[in-house]
């Protein structure tokens, strides 16, 4: 849950819109979009799940330039009454929550460089739309990430950061059973080509969902997932929509966490 962080510096900008609310990107901007979109448009084809190949057929995103926010949000309110909201860089914990909770999903403005092209800690313009936006026509997905924010805006922060390893390992790196095999829906692995291919692969450990041991699972955001915990079906995260889901956070506190399946982090 990288945007959910305490807000620090960023080497980023959010490009601002004018008075009319159209936001000017250059050509180079417009061009690493172009490149990123058919890069990834080539590898999802029968690794991504059936809901969000047809809710990026809903969005139909141009190849050619970065979409304004508006042609996102006009869509997502027809199919679930969502909508994109501009914030820079980085925003912190109640920011994010409050939107999330407001059925407002956060995009900040500003697209990686050709230097991080095929990688960038920050969430960029296109992660949070490629890889987010098509589930979130979803109900079932548009739902449990409505709830997830309304749970985040009460908690203490030790819970917090319980909830973050929630959303981790299912709006970021959540994959679906299908008839035809693992199918993804995770924006975090969505947008990135590496992980698509490394996701599906027998490399990681693929674990049946439950709540509970998603609370309690480490993650480093700086490597591919050693787990993933697949769902199902996305009726799930409606489930976890009507239980008492603080309840599992408790419950999670009280047990702690697993193991991490990785290294510590070099302190280099």
């Amino acid at each position: 849950m990288k945007k959910a962080t305490a807000p620090k510096s960023s080497k980023y900008t959010a490009r601002e819109p004018n008075a009319q609310g159209f936001i000017d990107y250059t050509d180079r901007e417009h061009h690493t979009w172009q490149r990123l979109i058919e890069r990834q448009l080539d590898v999802l084809p029968g690794r991504a799940c059936d809901e969000y190949m047809r809710g990026l057929a809903l969005l139909d995103l141009p190849r050619e330039r970065i979409p304004q926010l508006e042609e996102i949000s006009r869509v997502l309110r027809r199919e679930t009454g969502w909508e994109v909201a501009r914030v820079p860089a980085l925003i912190g914990f109640e920011t994010f929550f409050g939107l999330l909770a407001e059925r407002k999903f956060p995009v900040a403005t500003f697209i990686r460089t050709p230097e991080e092209f095929d990688y960038l800690q920050e969430p960029d313009i296109f992660h949070e739309i490629f890889g987010h936006c098509a589930m979130l026509t979803n109900p079932a997905f548009a739902n449990f990430t409505e709830k997830y924010g309304q749970l985040g805006l009460s908690a203490s922060p030790k819970e917090r950061a319980y909830l973050a390893r929630l959303y981790w390992f299912t709006v970021e790196f959540g994959l679906l059973k299908s008839e035809d095999g693992l199918r993804i829906y995770g924006g975090g692995i969505l947008s990135s080509p590496r992980e698509t291919l490394y996701a599906l692969s027998s490399e990681p450990e693929h674990f049946d969902f439950s709540p509970l041991s998603a609370l309690r699972t480490p993650y480093r955001i700086d490597i591919v997932q050693p787990i993933y915990y697949v769902l199902n079906n996305l009726q799930q995260l409606q489930d976890l929509t009507e239980i008492d889901l603080m309840a599992k956070v408790h419950e999670a506190i009280e047990l702690g966490l697993f193991e991490p399946r990785f290294p510590p982090k070099s302190a280099a």
